[in-house]
């Protein structure tokens, strides 16, 4: 039985059903994007003197992914038990991140005998049960204090890296390292890196590792460490015993320059919360996410995520070359359903409304020689509490709001649009309600131009699609509202669902689908993105070989949607890398779901 499930002919699917719908008032609606078209196929040679030309090569029309593996980790209690995954070559084992337990573990599984006849799907086309072991498990805890955020695996020196954040925020992390060479795998060392390592990654020579230190505030904000970005060498196999770390103090005194690029900088300065005034400076607000390095292992791109910029590495000399701000995206020509409470799809245009890129997961590839880098466009705002015992207590202590579940609100820069005061001019096309605009959630932090106290312009958290960027930061490409309008085409009114209920819609007023997860991989001659929709938790494929000619190629997703029912299959992909073929295996991509706590494997290959 083929297990390629929830896959759809797009190109007439889109085509077919978007361009139908109609917009209010008599006048046209949104235009749905017609589904990519292969590339033709070569042309016949001229036979001299009538004879025939040979037959031209048939065209790569789109993508086929089967699911051909897939295990659930800690079933009893999965969320968090498979968040970000690797893969060894020299064993077939698939490493997966496991803190769903009393203590962080990497649970280590077998790909290599997994058989894939053995799955089997549901009357909904879901595949529920298993077919992949897990061999053994990494208890980091032995070894390394905290919990584990990220792992990376280098298959040229079998080593594993592993990022562990400390239990204070304000205590440093560690990377600890395991050589996983052998038939068990053994801890090496723990380098200390910056506050908070939220993703690690070896650079493609295995010569550095490079981390993301996300440098995180505490609930009350009285602590608040750097963001940094740390470097390890790794020489002849040995790595080194300390890191260098390059934090952004020289980016104090540039803040105006650049949020005047679209970076934002959204923190509660200059308020007072326990009898402390609050003085956050540019080098503890940015806040790095997500690394990727350059083919050449000579520059790495770090995403600054909440502060919608991105940083550019030196790796040779050590240094930060610069902060580049994203810029923002207008959704005037652009379709995007901003309300959880208008009654299902409901596409519309908005001047001034605009989102913020603020990538989370990043991936870098390249063409003609020249390097650019790849974005999910997930979003993320901000929004930090702390203990209090009551309102009073909380208000006294300089908090804003207090919650019986949350505590007490020290800071948040989210608001839903309907709590804000709209210039009459800028937004006389809008009602400001639950039907139209009020109830998308924005940014309080920007917007008021004229400093009036109304808003002229409202920014809201994320693009809602991935984006191709120059080696200088620079918009080359962005996917537009594809992700909208194609889940919308094909889940109908289950689309925007969320990742912990069937309820459809429910996600349009935030960051509808939400691209996350990331990865970038060669079939045959073409090269993919695989972007992952954490809410709706399929995944869509682009052809990205030429940065300057992007196509839309696939869908596909292992997800039960029926309205009411218990969700099935795998929720929120988290993290995604992708196995190349080889001559005994089709190219594979192995997804982490985080709140489903399931790792699958996806056979891709060219149709």
């Amino acid at each position: 039985m083929d297990k390629t499930f929830k896959k759809l002919t797009l190109a007439a699917l889109i085509a077919g059903t978007l361009s139908a719908c109609s917009g209010d008032d008599g006048k046209d609606g949104v235009s749905g994007a017609a589904g990519a078209q292969g590339p033709q196929g070569e042309q016949g040679s001229q036979g001299q003197q009538g004879t025939a030309g040979s037959d031209g090569k048939d065209a790569v029309t789109s993508i086929k992914a089967t699911l051909v593996a897939r295990a659930v980790l800690n079933a009893q209690s999965p969320e968090g038990a498979a968040e970000i995954v690797q893969y060894q070559q020299s064993t077939g084992y698939v490493f997966a991140v496991n803190s769903s337990g009393d203590k962080a573990t990497v649970d280590v599984l077998d790909l290599k005998n997994a058989d894939a006849s053995s799955l089997s799907a549901d009357d909904e086309g879901v595949i529920t049960n298993t077919n992949m072991t897990t061999v053994m498990q990494i208890d980091l805890s032995a070894n390394t204090a905290g919990d584990a955020n990220s792992i990376a695996i280098s298959n040229e020196l079998n080593m594993l890296a592993v990022a562990m954040a400390a239990d204070s925020k304000g205590a440093k992390g560690h990377i600890a390292f395991y050589d996983i060479s052998g038939a068990t795998p053994s801890f090496v060392k723990n380098v200390e890196v910056g506050y908070l390592p939220d993703m690690v990654t070896f650079t493609p020579d295995s010569k550095q590792v490079v981390v993301a230190n996300e440098g995180e505030p505490s609930g009350d904000y009285l602590t608040d460490p750097v963001g940094s970005i740390s470097i390890i060498d790794i020489t002849n196999g040995e790595v080194a015993a300390t890191a260098n770390d390059l934090g952004f103090a020289s980016y104090n005194d540039k803040q105006a320059t650049l949020e005047a690029q679209g970076a934002m900088f959204p923190n509660p300065k200059g308020r007072t919360i326990k009898g402390q005034v609050i003085a956050t400076t540019v080098a503890m607000d940015l806040e790095p996410e997500y690394v990727a390095v350059s083919k050449d292992s000579k520059t790495a791109y770090v995403s600054l995520q909440e502060n919608n910029a991105i940083a550019i590495v030196d790796l040779t000399k050590k240094e930060i070359v610069k902060v580049q701000g994203l810029g923002v995206k207008s959704w005037a020509e652009l379709a995007i359903d901003a309300s959880d409470k208008d009654s299902g799809i409901n596409f519309q245009r908005y001047e001034n409304l605009y989102g913020m890129y603020q990538p989370d997961t990043i991936a870098s590839y390249d063409w003609k020689g020249a390097n650019f880098i790849v974005s999910a466009n997930e979003g993320d705002g901000r929004e930090y509490f702390f203990d209090a015992d009551d309102e009073a207590s909380c208000l006294a202590a300089g908090g804003l709001d207090f919650d019986d579940k949350d505590g007490c609100l020290s800071y948040t820069d989210e608001v839903r649009a309907e709590d804000l005061t709209l210039d009459a001019d800028a937004f006389s096309h809008v009602n400001n309600d639950d039907d139209d605009i009020g109830r998308l959630k924005v940014s309080n932090a920007k917007g008021d131009t004229d400093n009036d106290g109304d808003f002229d312009k409202l920014y809201t958290y994320g693009a809602r699609s991935f984006s191709i960027w120059d080696g200088n930061g620079n918009l080359v490409f962005d996917s537009g509202d594809d992700v909208g309008r194609i889940t919308a085409a094909i889940h109908g009114e289950a689309f925007n669902n969320d990742e912990d209920e069937n309820k459809g819609d429910t996600r349009s007023d935030a960051k509808g689908a939400e691209p996350e997860a990331l990865a970038l991989g060669m079939v045959d001659d073409r090269h993919y993105a695989f972007v992952g929709l954490e809410r709706m938790a399929g995944i869509m494929v682009y052809d990205i070989t030429n940065p300057f000619d992007v196509q839309f190629k696939d869908y596909f997703i292992n997800r039960g949607t029926s309205e009411g029912s218990d969700i099935t299959g795998d929720l929120a992909p988290e993290g995604m890398t992708f196995i190349p073929a080889t001559d005994d295996t089709p190219a594979r991509l192995v997804v982490g779901n985080e709140i489903s706590g399931s790792v699958s494997v996806w056979e891709i290959t060219q149709e």
